[in-house]
């Protein structure tokens, strides 16, 4: 593995809500396709991918099949996974910094949603009993 793919889909680099996307778009599939195979909703699928939930052992296991990565890869980025998006050109890290706080909003943004979500069911339920 080159230094570049580390910087990309490393640990500190990449979730695996980050890696499952860049693979699944890697092996060309839509997240429609992708549901399907796995016998799973597309939103959970969607959840998968921002970090939401994580997908149990067995469906991981059938992700490395389908997506054709290893389950280390998937897991850590180390090992089999797709090549990196850049073709060989180091990323600044000032680059990577901003990615990471990007993800860091969406998956707050993602939680604050289902939150919000819990909320209204709560108070429309309070309601309906006044």
């Amino acid at each position: 593995m080159s230094e570049q793919d580390k910087n990309w889909y490393d640990e500190d680099s990449a979730t695996l809500g980050d890696r499952l996307a860049a693979a699944r778009e890697a092996a060309g599939l839509s997240s429609a396709v992708l549901a399907k195979k796995l016998g799973v909703k597309p939103e959970t699928l969607e959840m998968w991918e921002n970090d939401l939930k994580e997908p149990r052992a067995n469906r991981l296991q059938m992700l490395t099949g389908l997506l054709g990565v290893s389950l280390r890869w998937l897991l850590t980025g180390v090992g089999e996974g797709p090549d990196n998006p850049e073709d060989g050109q180091e990323i600044p890290q000032d680059v990577l910094d901003m990615l990471a706080e990007m993800r860091a909003l969406r998956t707050q943004v993602a939680r604050a949603a289902v939150r919000m979500g819990e909320l209204e069911k709560r108070l429309r339920k309070a309601v309906s009993t006044l």
